[in-house]
């Protein structure tokens, strides 16, 4: 941990590796936990004190007593949604309205933005993307087109601003065809029930509220959403999320210059899933594929989706490493493999032409996975509490992990709980 910088955690694979626990986990170091992209399509979910919590837009730190939680200019924000999720953790006795500060710069994702998404997906037809329907996708489209309403304009003449972007958006939707409105007056009367309710909470200029909070030597950990391969730009486009889930998306995210990024925590599956369409070279189709989504309760925290499960692709984590500057790994589910007699990990791909690389290329649609293989461990690792307790097939495996990252693993999860986390 660095004074005067922040630290940033965020997922290496597509998304769902674990950051909800490990960000509780490394809160107590911490004095502000800032959350820079994404919207409600992405859960965390913490399991401590046989409680089982999902969030979507609130920072993982407001379990924490006393921490300041922001949510950044770079996330979009659903009233609706994020006052459903805000009163199911004031009733379990965190008072959000004292820890909680929301940007005045996050955009506001609408009713109509989740009937234009559904809109755009049927249009796609069998080259949809795979989307949660909530709006996110349109909602970014709207603030890069200039054209978007953010949580600053709560605060003056928000009717007719709300009246004015609703109508351009249905002029929109009838030049798609779309006639399907069916529950919109409910979902738009609980959406300005969750504007009237936004308006308890602090709104702020976080990248000011950010910088000023640095220079007063706090530390900040700043959070993701999402995974690395499903950033606009570096993701396996275009089957990705709308917007920048890498290191650099917390300099834009939250308003920080990127000499005062500190320590990178990148979160990786010990082995990989992904959730929706889109390529995934190690994908498994078998019997062991559906043992590891059995085992891992592979399902998606706020759709309940089933997770695609594959191996471990090292060279889509390198290229992870890489485009965020991870100085530190954190490995979660190591135990989800403990019965497998082998394990394997992709270190290579062979691409159309029958040549091999280390590299992650272009497409992906079209390449093999070239596997190492491993003897399992064949240990309930669940019970471990420190690593002088791991099976040494476990520790050749992580050495051999460390050594073709060129990254040490810092962190080992061991169980869903908080107390199954062990620090090397």
């Amino acid at each position: 941990m660095n004074t005067g910088k922040v630290d940033v955690l965020l997922g290496l694979q597509w998304g769902d590796e674990g950051k909800g626990k490990v960000v509780d986990v490394l809160t107590p170091r911490y004095d502000v936990v800032a959350r820079f992209q994404g919207g409600p399509n992405a859960g965390h979910t913490l399991e401590f004190e046989g409680q089982k919590y999902v969030l979507r837009s609130i920072p993982s730190g407001i379990f924490q007593g006393g921490k300041v939680n922001i949510i950044g200019n770079g996330v979009v924000l659903a009233p609706d949604l994020f006052m459903g999720e805000a009163k199911d953790l004031e009733k379990s006795g965190h008072p959000l309205k004292e820890r909680l500060y929301i940007s005045k710069k996050a955009h506001l994702i609408m009713p109509t933005h989740r009937i234009l998404d559904r809109a755009y997906e049927a249009a796609k037809g069998k080259d949809k993307v795979g989307t949660t329907g909530k709006g996110i996708g349109p909602t970014y489209t709207d603030k890069v087109s200039r054209n978007g309403l953010r949580v600053g304009d709560i605060l003056s003449d928000f009717e007719n601003k709300y009246a004015a972007h609703k109508e351009r958006h249905m002029k929109m939707l009838a030049a798609l065809g779309w006639t399907d409105f069916e529950g919109f007056e409910e979902t738009e009367k609980l959406w300005m029930e969750g504007i009237d309710y936004m308006k308890e909470f602090k709104f702020v200029d976080s990248e000011i509220e950010v910088n000023h909070l640095l220079r007063e030597n706090k530390h900040i950990l700043c959070e993701g959403a999402q995974g690395t391969m499903l950033d606009v730009d570096f993701g396996s486009y275009p089957f990705v999320t709308s917007s920048n889930t890498i290191c650099a998306g917390a300099c834009t995210g939250l308003g920080i210059g990127p000499n005062k990024v500190g320590n990178v925590y990148g979160i990786m599956k010990a082995y990989c899933t992904r959730v929706g369409s889109g390529p995934f070279p190690t994908e498994l189709f078998d019997e062991t594929g559906k043992t590891i989504r059995d085992l891992g309760h592979e399902y998606g925290a706020v759709t309940g989706r089933e997770r695609r499960c594959g191996w471990i692709d090292l060279v889509q984590l390198r290229y992870s490493v890489m485009v965020n500057g991870v100085t530190e790994l954190i490995m979660m589910k190591s135990d989800v493999l403990d019965s497998f007699d082998t394990i394997k990990a992709c270190v290579a791909y062979e691409l159309p032409d029958g040549s091999e690389t280390k590299d992650f290329p272009y497409e992906i649609d079209n390449v093999k996975p070239i596997y190492k293989e491993f003897s399992g461990w064949k240990k309930d690792m669940t019970k471990c509490k420190s690593q002088d307790e791991f099976p040494q097939a476990f520790r050749d495996y992580v050495a051999f992990l460390e050594d073709y990252l060129e990254t040490r693993i810092g962190i080992i999860s061991v169980g869903p709980d908080r107390e199954q986390t062990i620090v090397l």
